[in-house]
Formats: C-alpha cells, structure tokens, sequence
C-alpha cells in the first residue's frame, strides 16, 4: 500500500502531460430491457455523454492529463448535457463549437443476453460531424502545448470528420506531436471509401497504437501480438497495447519490455467506455513518464471500473478511485 502511495504522490508532483483528442460528442439512451433491438417499446434511460473520443478525454483528464477537445454539440440540452460534464472534469472547451439548427449527436443502444450490442447513431446528420476546421485546432492545440493527440478510429468514418482529423495528424505529427490511436474497427463501417485507409495512415502516424481484439484481428491477420508489436515497436512506436477485455490486456514498449495483465473480476453493468478509459489511462501515465508496468496497471483497472456503472462515462474514474482498486486486489 505505502509502495502504491508513494507512486501516487510521485504522480501529482510531475508536469501534467497535455492531451489533446477530437471527434463525435453524443448523448447515448440504453434501452432498459435486452434482446429488443430496437425493434419494439421500451424504456430508455439517459441522456448520458458520449461518444468514443469524449470517453477518452474525460478519463484523461480525471487521470490527471491538462486535456483539450475538438468538436461539436448543438444548441440544445443535449448539448449542455455534454458540455457539462467535460467542463467538470477540467476538460478546455475552446474547440466544442455550439451549433444553432443542428441536433447534438445520439447514440441508442440495446443490449442483448449473448453480451452483443445493438446501436443507432445519429452522427452525420447532427452537430458531431460539423468538427471545427484543421487551421482553428491547429492554432488552439499548438497555444495549448499539446504534447499528444489521440483519435479513435469511430472518427473517421464521415467524410467530413476523417478530412479534418487527418489533416490535424499530418501537421502535428510532422512537428513531433505523439500520436495515440485506438483504432475501434466497427464493421458497419468498412464498406464506407477511405475509413480503412485512414486507419491504417493513422497507425503509421501513431506513437501510441491500442487495438482491442477485434481490431487486431483485422489489421493483423493472423500475426500475434508479440509479432505485430514488435514490428510497430520496430517502426518507432512508443507502445503498442492489446485490450483484451474480460481476458485483461498485453502491452509492448521499446527496448523489449512485454507485459501481460489478467482482468480485475468485476461485475458488468455497461461495458460501453470501458476501452476508452483504458487509453485514456495509460496514455496519460504513460506519456506523463510512468513505467510501462505501472499504466498498465493503472489503465487495466480503470477499465474495470468503468463497466461498473450504466452508462459510457459513469464509469469514468480518478487516480485515487483506481489506486483503491489496485489495493483491494
């Protein structure tokens, strides 16, 4: 315990990292029974924030990061909803543009008894695809001092959003800006032009790659992790991490370093988030100079924490909320 305090303390005396990320904001309804598919009546609990991307930002502020975010709500409670709630956690709002006209973004999910999830999103025809444009993120992130930019993969499959967010890549990265991506395959996007190119051009940008399973299974067909990993390793990234989910997670660093962690036994209530406070987690104390072991760790349990609770970001949790976790086990 003292051991876990120390580390804690040592934590809150560095630099915060700062931290950037862009993409969808939304609200999301859960559908208060399973198996219904959206297909007939029920209860729908929300409006509860998210959007992948926000998730992320949230946590990483929570966890300590100096954060920034760009992109957009509407001029409706939805929105003030969203704004609300990044506010709180210290989030710099500069980049969320209000839209007049136009509705927040939305997201219903149904979940079913096999553990699957049914979605309807509202994203290309609300306020979460109008992102600001490359040269205003460009100005806020360098006054900022951004020192990582992270995207999710769930950003990149409007044409409008996947031109912006490149176009910011490109530049900060040219100029030496870390690069985290969590790639967040969804397979109702692979049919849309440019979404897998895109990914894969973020991935070589990336200083921080973290597929889950799903998405290692298609951008590594039938490579391991410790082969893939030490390819990327090999290419200059940073780290290269595998969400596991219930079966934990595996991560990689440069100089050969090669972690496997098991899953904290939790019970599950809303898994949704749970993958973007992971990276959220361990790109902050990662980047902010922790061991590869340490945000592992730390990152592994703020995942657990976040299925705990209904809703994406309920489950969004503080370093001393983590650390308790980590002590208990």
């Amino acid at each position: 315990m003292q051991e876990q305090e120390d580390k804690s303390e040592e934590l809150r005396s560095r630099e915060p990292v700062r931290i950037g990320a862009i993409g969808e904001l939304l609200v999301e309804f859960v559908a208060a029974e399973k198996n219904t598919r959206h297909l007939q009546p029920t209860d729908y609990r929300g409006p509860f924030p998210s959007g992948a991307p926000g998730i992320f930002i949230d946590q990483a502020a929570r966890a300590g990061a100096s954060t920034i975010f760009a992109g957009a709500v509407g001029d409706d409670p939805f929105g003030t909803v969203i704004r609300e709630r990044l506010s709180s956690a210290g989030v710099d709002g500069r980049l969320i543009r209000t839209m007049s006209g136009i509705p927040t973004g939305s997201a219903f999910v149904a979940y079913n008894n096999d553990g699957s999830r049914d979605f309807v999103f509202n994203i290309a025809h609300s306020a979460a695809a109008r992102l600001p444009e490359a040269e205003e993120c460009l100005a806020a992130l360098e006054a900022f001092g951004v020192e990582v930019f992270h995207v999710s993969g769930s950003a990149l499959a409007d044409p409008a959003m996947r031109r912006v967010t490149l176009a910011i890549c490109r530049a900060l990265a040219l100029h030496g800006t870390a690069i985290s991506l969590d790639p967040n395959i969804r397979s109702e996007l692979l049919i849309e032009s440019g979404y897998v190119d895109a990914v894969r051009e973020l991935m070589a940008l990336a200083s921080f790659v973290l597929p889950s399973e799903t998405d290692a299974e298609f951008l590594f067909l039938g490579q391991d992790f410790p082969a893939y990993a030490g390819r990327l390793l090999a290419e200059g990234k940073q780290a290269v991490v595998l969400k596991r989910g219930e079966k934990g997670c595996i991560g990689a660093a440069r100089g050969g370093e090669m972690i496997v962690l098991p899953a904290h036994p939790v019970e599950i209530v809303d898994p949704t988030g749970a993958g973007d406070c992971f990276c959220a987690t361990f790109v902050t104390l990662f980047a902010g100079g922790r061991s590869l072991s340490d945000a592992l760790a730390y990152a592994n349990a703020a995942g657990a924490l976040a299925v705990g609770k209904l809703g994406p970001m309920e489950g969004n949790s503080s370093l001393a909320e983590i650390q308790a976790l980590l002590e208990s086990g």
